[in-house]
Formats: C-alpha cells, sequence, structure tokens
C-alpha cells in the first residue's frame, strides 16, 4: 500500500540522475499553459458543466496581505502595516462571493471544504473574518455542524489566543502553520522571527479550543541551515506532534522573485548538503511514525489523508493533496485559481485589474484553460501515480477505451530504463513506483506529459 509506513531507499546517484527540473503537478496540464484566449464562452461552457454535475463545492479565498515580508517567499501578497489596506479588498471579495455563488449555483451546492490562504488570511481584523465567514454562509451552503473541511494558514506572529477563539467560534476546525526553521540564525536571515514557545503556545490552545488537525510547515534549503541545526528543528517539531507536515524545497529564484534578492547566496546550504537535511528529515520521519503521502507532505497514519490513500481516495488539486477530489474548486480572490467541470481558470494577478472588473461587475478572470479528452486521459495517469504510486492497466483501458501501452508507446525506452533503475516494475497489469522511485515521482509523472520538454526551461524548481 501506498501509504504503508516505508524505509526510502536514498541512492544519491538516481537522484543526481533524476533530479532535474519539474512540475509539482497539482494540475495537469500546469499553470503555465493557461491563455488568455480562455473567454467569457469557455467560462460559459465551465459554468454550464459544473452547475450540470451537482458536484460539491471546495472555497478558496486569497487574502494576500502580510504585515511582514519573509525573504523566501514566493507567494502572491501586499506587504503593508496598515490595517485598513484590507478593507476595501475585502469589500470586493463580498462581491465576487456573491457573483461566483450566481455563477456556479453555490445555494443549492454543498461546499464541503473552505480554506482562506495568502498572505496571511489573520492579517484582517476580528470583526472582519467574522464578516466574511457571514457572507461564505450568505452565498454557499457551508456545513455549520463542524462536519466540513474548514482551514486556514495562520502565521504565529499574527494569531494570538483571542484570534484562534474566533476563527473556532466561525466554523474552522484545521489550521496550518508557517514554521520553517526554528533556528535563530536562520529565522533572522529569512526576516521571520517566530520562537519555539510562540509556536508551542498556538499549537496548545487551537487543540484546547478543538481544531481537530494542525499542519506545519518547513522548508529546506534557507540560509544557515545544516544538518544539524535542521535537526534540533525536526526535533523540536515532533515534540509538538502536528496532524500533518508539509517539507518544502526552497527554491532560490532572486530574478523571479525580488524578496529573494535579500538572500545571500553564499549563506545557502550546498546541494549536497540540502539532500544531506532532506535524507535525514525523511528518515526521522518515518522512524517517528509518519507516512510519507508524496512529495513533500506527511501525515500521522490516522490523518485523513492517509486513510484516503490507503483506500484508493486520494486527490490533488492547485490547494496539494485533497481528500475532496470530487469538488468543483472556485478560488476567489486576486490571482486565485479555480478548477471545475474539466477546466482550470485564474484570476488577475494585479490587484488593480482585479479590482477594475469587480468595479464593472465581471468576472475578474485573467487566463484558463479547457482540458480536451487527451489533457483528461494524462491527467488521470499523472494524478494516480503522484497519489497513489501505482497505475491499473486494465482500469486504465476500460475507461478510456485504449490500451496503456499502445497509447503511451513513445515512453516505453525511457519506462525501461527507468525499471532497470529500480523506480519502477511494470507488467501488463499494473505500472507500479518502487520505494526509491517515490521520492523522484515528478520524474515519472513527467513521462506522461505531454508538455515535459517544457520542464528544462528554467520555469519550474528542481525535483528535490
Amino acid at each position: 500500500m501506498a501509504s504503508e509506513r516505508i524505509n526510502l531507499l536514498w541512492d544519491p546517484d538516481l537522484i543526481a540522475r533524476y533530479d532535474l527540473s519539474g512540475p509539482r503537478y497539482t494540475s495537469y496540464p500546469t499553470a503555465l499553459a493557461f491563455s488568455e484566449d480562455f473567454n467569457g464562452e469557455a467560462y460559459e461552457r465551465t459554468l454550464e458543466r459544473s452547475r450540470a454535475s451537482g458536484a460539491p463545492l471546495s472555497l478558496y479565498l486569497h487574502i494576500p496581505f502580510c504585515a511582514h515580508l519573509c525573504y523566501y517567499c514566493a507567494c502572491n501578497k501586499i506587504v503593508t502595516r496598515k490595517r485598513d489596506r484590507a478593507t476595501p479588498y475585502l469589500e470586493r471579495l463580498h462581491q465576487e462571493i456573491a457573483m461566483r455563488s450566481r455563477q456556479f449555483g453555490g445555494q443549492e451546492r454543498p461546499a464541503t471544504q473552505l480554506h482562506w490562504g495568502g498572505g496571511t488570511p489573520t492579517f484582517i481584523s476580528h470583526d472582519e473574518m467574522r464578516e466574511l465567514m457571514g457572507v461564505l454562509r450568505q452565498h454557499f451552503q457551508l456545513a455549520d455542524d463542524d462536519s466540513g473541511d474548514h482551514s486556514i494558514e495562520i502565521d504565529p506572529r499574527e494569531c494570538g489566543p483571542e484570534t484562534l477563539e474566533v476563527l473556532r467560534s466561525i466554523g474552522f476546525n484545521r489550521i496550518s502553520l508557517g514554521v520553517q526553521d526554528f533556528n535563530p540564525t536562520v529565522q533572522k536571515a529569512v526576516n521571520r522571527i517566530q520562537p519555539r514557545e510562540m509556536v508551542a503556545n498556538r499549537i496548545v490552545t487551537a487543540r484546547n479550543l478543538g481544531f481537530r488537525s494542525i499542519n506545519m510547515d518547513l522548508i529546506y534549503g534557507l540560509p544557515h541551515q545544516t544538518r544539524e541545526t535542521f535537526h534540533e528543528t525536526l526535533e523540536q517539531v515532533l515534540e509538538l506532534s502536528p496532524d500533518r507536515l508539509s517539507v518544502f524545497n526552497y527554491a532560490h529564484l532572486p530574478d523571479r522573485f525580488m524578496p529573494q534578492q535579500r538572500i545571500r547566496e553564499e549563506d545557502l546550504p550546498s546541494p549536497a548538503e540540502k539532500l544531506r537535511i532532506l535524507e535525514d528529515t525523511i528518515n526521522r520521519l518515518l522512524e517517528a511514525g509518519y507516512v510519507y503521502i508524496g512529495m513533500d507532505h506527511f501525515a500521522k497514519p490516522d490523518d485523513t489523508l492517509a486513510i484516503a490513500q490507503r483506500n484508493g481516495e486520494l486527490h490533488r488539486n492547485f490547494q496539494g493533496y485533497t481528500t475532496h477530489g470530487e469538488c468543483d474548486l472556485i478560488g476567489m480572490g486576486v490571482s486565485a485559481i479555480s478548477q471545475a467541470a474539466d477546466s482550470y481558470f485564474q484570476n488577475h494577478h494585479d490587484e488593480a485589474a482585479w479590482n477594475l472588473q469587480l468595479d464593472f461587475n465581471r468576472t475578474p478572470l485573467k487566463k484558463g484553460y479547457e482540458l480536451s479528452d487527451d489533457d483528461r486521459m494524462r491527467r488521470a495517469v499523472i494524478m494516480e501515480l503522484i497519489c497513489h504510486f501505482s497505475l491499473d492497466k486494465q482500469a486504465f483501458a476500460a475507461a478510456w477505451g485504449e490500451a496503456f501501452d499502445q497509447v503511451f508507446a513513445d515512453t516505453l525506452p525511457a519506462r525501461q530504463t527507468m525499471v532497470e533503475d529500480g523506480l519502477i516494475e511494470e507488467d501488463g497489469q499494473r505500472l507500479t513506483v518502487r520505494t526509491p522511485g517515490r521520492l523522484l515521482i515528478r520524474a515519472i509523472c513527467q513521462l506522461f506529459d505531454a508538455g515535459a520538454q517544457q520542464a528544462q526551461t528554467g520555469r519550474y524548481s528542481r525535483i528535490i
């Protein structure tokens, strides 16, 4: 089973050979395929298909404001200390919520998942949080009995006990904390000072308030990190016993993300040291009983992600791994991405452009993509591999009316090389990712990506 506790076989030669650039496959095709040719007619077709499906909804709100600039950050954000800066943004966000509800039939379809991301969603005031959740409940069918998955990203520096109480009272039951690293030298180098005691206090408070799931984000590859310092951080994290852990690779791209220009390249760990940090981290988390979900995600065995993976029900979308793959995802706010009825579409990245569209009562779309039958087939293969590390060739043939090995005959030489390298094994019935291949799953998925040649253009991060 993909979600059983495993010992990842660490082969430096294999990693060196396959650790190239590649997509993270939160979608297929990836966001690089999105086009401004996705127009009003394409959007209307998507809405018709979505409404006809009656699929439940997953809602994402992007709140881009941050009071502090973290130098490693590549998110779409607005850094300001002026709290009233969010007021006009929220007014327009309320407007977009009402608009999307009308378009998707939001009051007739259950919204089983909700996530607020950013930025720093806890930047806004308590009253603004209450009002925003009220607007959502007015226009969408959010469960009020705590049965829905309602999550929010929090900055421990911005979210004290009172804020956690407010979040719990308005219906949130999951939180995700950006920790990154507990080492003071590393924190200073990335301009994110948050002592372990502060984070521990937030977690204790959240558990006492009844939040049912706590995720923590870590980043390896930050300035001044070493195997020893990150091991210390990891031990402190394990003492806090989060339900889920995300361990992200820091991609240093200062030409694309200006805040990263404040990080000195000579302070970064070497590629070899980064790999050692990752190897140590994976081994320690497995030793502590966490399940390797895939990519950079770990979860306790009784977490819903691990259970879904064991049951073959795990999915992946723009929010990462999810148990709500049956939902149409509606993203609202500047730069938010949606996924519905075999289409992807994204709002304007630029706040002024997003504002202008809403001021004229227009849907603030910038670009999108309608999947072809070939796209849907390739997406099914990639998502099956990235979520469950296995693909049933007979099930593929039944679903798509063609034999897997005929459709992907052009990948046979590369697949054979991966078999010889011990990454995969396959026969006429099934393709299975072996233990060493799980860490390199992005490279395996690229075999079935029609646009894989774009992966080496510098637009994607390295696989490891």
